[in-house]
């Protein structure tokens, strides 16, 4: 009996028959994430149920020196949760559930496997709000959002995935189980711990339960697209904005190719603005709509924005939106290599200015589209493969804009994480002393790196 058999034998006795599955029981779905990287089937994929099967099975392959690969929802960008051939994966799809709602203590405690529209769902229905919200919310497991720190539209005002998280319960590659459940805002008993997890991908441990916060619901919602005359606009427009309504719940920044193209993939494509602004802004804003109303009008005095179009329905604010979520069409429609980058918001106007011209004089006739979250520092750019030559030279595109990114002092990762994709690329963001020092926290939890290897760290 080869190690491996041997490895599984003990899985199954530990998990059972039916949560141990090899060879075509494996369902291609969990051979990659929604980047379709690299496809590979898992030597065996584990359904634990509970965090004690969750310990038994990472007991085992540690003392096996098995490699295992934790995997959520598998939404990811990054290749984060994909598997090699001699891989286990852990699947945590049946850790699901929600455990309570502490109304007093504003906190949601919930398993790793739960997705993130249930809780948002939960959260509703006793009075509150989750505000973390991704395309995927029907699709993502909090887990890995947690895992991969993920971002979202609310950022501005609510923060990142960190900033939910008050506990974890996690489960270190040799079986340990840490108990850092918490419902406390305040809490200085020592190293925080929690936070060597979110946004660690699953290399240094796996998480199993998590206590977030919750915010009040929001009373109302008001939904404006504007067009505004340059970059510098669109960071003035947002400042005066939170001074006078508050920060909004959303400041999605759209350039040109990229709103044509929203407008294009409508079902009926109208622009509600005319196409040949310089740019476009779709701003949520819990203020009354007369309150932004009264605040575009002065904007518009001002000339920080040259039109605009105030939704008058939820069904009016859904079809604006769709426009700024046309980047979720983009596997279906083109061959997307996209972009996740942080930059200083006062320089994001000038990269795009930069980068534009670099792809151009690179490879002329390019398509390169670009929006995002520029509130928290969020850029997005996506280049369609199909208008490079051919085969596409996506290294060099890779290297190109990364360098840029490190030339400016950004991040080459803003809320996909890194995963496998970006790993090569991490030096242009994290100078040699930090990462020398990420692989000794690496050495720490997991000495013979077993828990999702060759992620994360070059």
């Amino acid at each position: 009996m080869s190690e491996l058999q041997q490895t599984l034998t003990q899985l199954r006795g530990a998990l059972g028959e039916a949560a141990v599955l090899t060879g075509e029981a494996i369902s291609p779905q969990h051979h990659s994430d929604w980047t379709n990287n690299a496809p590979a089937r898992p030597a065996a994929l584990l359904l634990p149920r509970n965090t004690e099967q969750v310990a038994s099975a990472l007991r085992i392959c540690h003392a096996a020196r098995q490699s295992l690969v934790p995997q959520g929802g598998l939404t990811g960008l990054a290749a984060g949760a994909e598997p090699r051939a001699y891989d286990i994966a852990l699947s945590l799809e049946r850790l699901e559930g929600i455990e309570e709602i502490d109304s007093a203590a504003a906190t949601i405690t919930v398993r790793a496997g739960t997705r993130l529209e249930k809780i948002q769902q939960a959260a509703a229905e006793a009075g509150f709000l989750f505000p973390l919200d991704l395309g995927a919310r029907g699709s993502c497991h909090i887990g890995g959002n947690i895992a991969t720190n993920a971002g979202g539209n609310s950022v501005i005002r609510y923060g990142m995935t960190r900033d939910q998280v008050l506990g974890l319960e996690v489960v270190l590659g040799d079986g340990r189980v840490l108990n850092l459940m918490n419902k406390m805002i305040k809490n200085n008993t020592g190293y925080d711990l929690k936070q060597c997890f979110i946004g660690s991908e699953g290399t240094l441990g796996v998480i199993t339960r998590a206590v977030l916060k919750l915010a009040p619901a929001r009373s109302s919602m008001a939904t404006a697209l504007c067009a505004l005359p340059d970059y510098a606009s669109a960071v003035s427009l947002l400042r005066c904005l939170q001074r006078e309504l508050g920060t909004p719940e959303a400041y999605e920044l759209m350039w040109p190719d990229y709103y044509q193209l929203g407008v294009s993939w409508l079902e009926n494509p109208h622009a509600p603005l005319n196409d040949n602004y310089p740019l476009y802004v779709l701003l949520d804003t819990c203020a009354t709509r007369e309150a932004l109303e009264s605040f575009l009008d002065r904007a518009m005095e001002g000339e920080q924005v040259l039109d605009a179009v105030l939704a008058s329905s939820e069904s009016q604010a859904r079809h604006l939106w769709k426009i700024r979520e046309a980047s979720g069409e983009f596997p279906t429609r083109m061959r997307p290599l996209s972009f996740d980058v942080s930059l200083p918001i006062g320089r994001i106007g000038e990269f795009v200015d930069d980068i534009c011209q670099r792809l151009e004089a690179q490879w002329p006739g390019q398509r390169s589209y670009y929006f995002g979250h520029i509130g928290d520092s969020n850029l997005h750019l996506t280049l369609d493969c199909n208008s490079l030559p051919q085969p596409a030279p996506l290294l060099a595109v890779e290297e190109l804009v990364y360098s840029a990114v490190g030339d400016m002092g950004g991040s080459i990762s803003a809320e996909h994480g890194i995963g496998l994709l970006k790993r090569d690329f991490l030096h242009h963001s994290v100078d040699p002393q930090t990462l020398a020092v990420m692989r000794q926290l690496k050495q720490s939890f997991d000495p013979y790196n077993l828990l999702n290897p060759g992620k994360v760290l070059p």
